[in-house]
């Protein structure tokens, strides 16, 4: 098992938060991939290869602001 540090999730983000939740987010895509669309021989759990992922720089993201709770409402 590998250990990440919160600096090393930090990195390439502007918060070691920010850093979980898009590694969380790329862990629920690569769980959608069909099994055969997976490299073979890669037996790691998807939250590993995910903040692998972001760590090395491998992850684009972008930020989108919420629309507000009342635009919401209205249409």
């Amino acid at each position: 098992m590998r250990v990440f540090t919160p600096d090393e999730v930090a990195t390439g983000t502007e918060s070691k938060y920010l850093g979980v939740l898009v590694a969380a987010k790329y862990s629920r895509e690569l769980n959608t991939l069909p099994s055969e669309a997976m490299p073979l021989g890669e037996e790691k759990k998807l939250t590993t290869r995910a903040l692998e992922a972001l760590t090395s720089g491998q992850i684009e993201f972008r930020l989108v602001k919420r629309r507000k709770q009342e635009e919401n409402e209205r249409g």
